[in-house]
């Protein structure tokens, strides 16, 4: 794999290209321009698999570069590097993910070997077609129904035991193939060829089957699902959900649906009277990814949410970085205050486990617990993790 460093200062690029090759990437490609380097990518983007990119440069900057990367769709994976202010560099983070680039992080100058082993250690480089490749509708639909789409469930753990309280059911996709396709390369089209809804309710109902094989299995687990906004403009989806609960022969309480807030109130009249009527038989509420919409506040007030879910933006890094621990703080203070149960998304370490564990926050998940996995791996997960979390107990004093 070609690897291609572009800053404007040559002994940053000779140094960060020397430790690069140290890692075993041994063809990396330099350049001090922007313009320099988009006009090579234009021609043979396919065969680089990873860019580092500085943020300040003259004629074109790191912002600009990437909104380039995005015209000429480029697939493989992005490294931004930068000796400006935190906040500047997570903004410029934040809007190359919302591009769909496969950003592997951020490095601060001057960059250490150590850093950069760090970063690049574990990660997945790819400018494969496969990788970046998107699917139509029909693809699609025809995956739904002949029952290609594949659960992943994500655990969910009690801060304060350590004890495992339920799962996030996250859709893969068997391609014949293309092998594991992730969500992001499907769910878009889904949505926007109305398929999504469909989408949905096979989600759902595979997960409650399953629900109820870990409850003959002994284990009482909340099951989360996302919810569409397609299915929340059906007016019978509530009724189909618990038709769904009764054959499954689960609780209607170990079912935890979590609605995008982003998304919430595009129909604020059909959304309200779906989610009331369906607290309305006990099935539980979770406002996803909060923070990061316009119209948070205004939802919890008006929809009967039960839980909170923290985005993963501000959870990682929030014991280092003052910004995302008021938001935090702020946001599970705000829950508590409305009695709902909070859960903390993106724990990517132990840093951040135990400073969740000080802020009172009920839930977390994140691959510092588990990655999504197959039910069947989960099983052998959960009796690592019963071993595991005793050595996470803090020290007796």
């Amino acid at each position: 794999m070609r690897t291609l460093v572009i800053d404007d200062e040559p002994f940053v690029l000779k140094l960060l290209a020397r430790q690069l090759k140290n890692l075993g990437f041994e063809e990396v490609v330099l350049h001090e321009c922007g313009h320099d380097a988009l006009t090579m990518l234009e021609n043979q983007a396919e065969t680089i698999g990873l860019i580092f990119c500085d943020l300040q440069m003259p004629q074109m900057d790191g912002v600009e570069f990437v909104r380039h990367l995005v015209r000429i769709g480029y697939t493989g994976s992005l490294v931004l590097v930068s000796g400006e202010a935190d906040r500047v560099l997570q903004s410029a983070e934040k809007l190359a993910r919302a591009h769909q680039l496969r950003v592997l992080g951020v490095l601060h100058k001057p960059v250490s070997p150590e850093q950069l082993r760090q970063l690049l250690n574990g990660k997945r480089y790819s400018s494969t077609a496969a990788a970046g490749k998107s699917y139509g509708p029909d693809e699609i639909r025809r995956a739904i129904a002949l029952g290609e789409l594949e659960n992943h469930y994500q655990p969910k753990v009690d801060l304060a035991s350590g004890s495992i309280a339920g799962v996030e059911a996250l859709v893969r996709w068997h391609h014949r193939r293309d092998g594991l396709v992730v969500p992001g390369q499907f769910i878009p089209a889904a949505e926007e060829h109305g398929l999504i809804d469909e989408l949905t309710r096979a989600v759902l109902s595979a997960a409650l089957r399953q629900a109820r094989l870990w409850q003959d299995a002994g284990h009482h687990l909340h099951v989360a699902v996302n919810v569409s906004m397609d299915s929340l403009a059906a007016l019978e989806f509530p009724d189909f959900v618990a038709r769904e609960i009764d054959a499954a022969g689960v609780l209607a309480s170990s079912l935890v649906l979590e609605i995008t807030e982003s998304r919430l109130m595009k129909d604020p009249l059909a959304a309200l009277d779906i989610l009331t009527r369906l607290r309305l038989k006990r099935i539980r509420l979770s406002i996803d990814d909060f923070g990061t919409g316009y119209s948070s506040l205004a939802q919890l007030r008006d929809v009967p949410f039960d839980e909170l879910k923290v985005d993963r933006g501000f959870i990682h890094g929030a014991s280092r970085d003052p910004s995302l621990k008021a938001i935090v703080e702020a946001s599970l203070g705000m829950a508590r205050q409305l009695g709902m149960k909070t859960v903390a998304e993106g724990v990517e370490d132990q840093a951040d486990w135990e400073y969740l564990r000080s802020t009172g926050c009920d839930l977390a998940q994140g691959y510092f617990i588990a990655k999504p996995q197959t039910a069947v791996d989960l099983a052998g997960w959960m009796a690592a993790w019963e071993r595991r979390r005793l050595r996470l107990e803090p020290s007796a004093p």
